[in-house]
């Protein structure tokens, strides 16, 4: 009777590497990080693989040890706050609020506790995401390029490209507060190169529809396009005007101009985005957002596109091509 005892407890040992799961201990589940954009992601798809590598760089594998979930507004602010709140009830461990600062903003509105990555073409104690850019305390840090710095050189270039420019247009959206510094720093640089530039405000798909027309009724030499996600995620648009009415025009990312735009000049907004990666990974790691120093993003890019600027009728100088990072032929 022992030895049947016996055998019957050595049985059971040896099986139990197949007792069903949660009579094991338990495995930990995989950390799932939100990523919340003001923009679409037919248009972000670079940005969004900029971010998984990244995440990558981090040790982190998206369906290996990672779970990402997307949430787009696609232009609609007003939809963020609700889809910030969906990734809160989703008890994520990790918020990537891009696209915009709106996306920060909604993401920090909804939750106190769950780490905050942003990223900013502003300057993020300016607007009011941080206190401090080496300590940014509370849950929210992430990366910023300080977007209106490079106004001033895009408009040198473009007088590089462009001979004899008298009258140009900058092309604004209103709504960016965070961008609000961009006509002054530019009306600055166009006085000294001894241009007239006027301001054009663009709220809708239909002002710049207008304020190419009207550029090209007053006989204006070129059009500098401001930056962010609004001209972003309406470059086929602007693409269409400028082809229209002949006007040569400045773009702060390189898409615009990788799909026929003449030129742009600006920050790498993939780096930025790789550079937000990072910083997630960095949190999940362990390290506290408040503490995680503001990343800066100080790749900047010049594509030239060659076609275009034939079709335009201009020469592009070689000391300009010589300093792009991409001509397209």
């Amino acid at each position: 009777m022992l030895d049947l005892r016996r055998r019957q407890f050595i049985t059971l040992l040896g099986g139990a590497g197949a007792w069903p799961l949660p009579a094991r201990a338990q495995q930990p589940a995989m950390p799932v990080v939100g990523f919340l954009s003001g923009r679409a992601p037919e248009e972000s798809a670079n940005d969004a693989a900029a971010f998984r590598q990244g995440l990558n760089e981090m040790g982190y594998i998206i369906g290996r040890n990672l779970v990402l979930e997307y949430r787009w507004s696609e232009g609609h602010d007003e939809r963020l706050s609700e889809l910030a709140a969906h990734l809160v009830r989703r008890q994520v461990a990790v918020i990537a609020a891009v696209g915009g600062n709106s996306s920060a903003f909604a993401a920090r509105a909804a939750t106190a506790d769950i780490p905050i990555v942003f990223t900013s073409g502003a300057d993020p104690i300016q607007v009011g995401l941080v206190t401090s850019l080496n300590r940014p305390g509370g849950n929210v840090t992430g990366v910023s390029w300080f977007g209106s710095e490079s106004l001033p050189k895009r408009l040198g270039i473009l007088g590089e490209l462009v001979p004899n420019i008298k009258l140009a247009v900058l092309l604004v959206n209103p709504n960016m507060p965070e961008l609000a510094g961009q006509p002054e720093a530019a009306q600055q640089t166009a006085h000294a190169l001894g241009w007239q530039l006027q301001v054009v405000e663009a709220r809708t798909a239909s002002d710049i529809d207008a304020a190419f027309a009207d550029a090209k009724r007053q006989h204006a030499d070129a059009v500098i396009v401001g930056a962010g996600p609004f001209f972003r995620i309406r470059r086929a648009q602007l693409l269409v005007q400028a082809a229209r009415h002949a006007i040569p025009a400045i773009y702060a990312n390189r898409e615009t101009v990788t799909g026929g735009g003449l030129i742009s000049y600006g920050n790498s907004i993939p780096d930025a985005y790789r550079r937000a990666g990072l910083q997630t990974g960095r949190i999940l790691r362990g390290a506290k957002p408040g503490d995680l120093p503001v990343d800066r993003a100080v790749k900047f890019e010049l594509v030239i596109n060659l076609n275009t600027a034939k079709a335009l009728g201009l020469d592009v100088p070689p000391t300009l091509l010589a300093r792009a990072d991409e001509v397209i032929e």
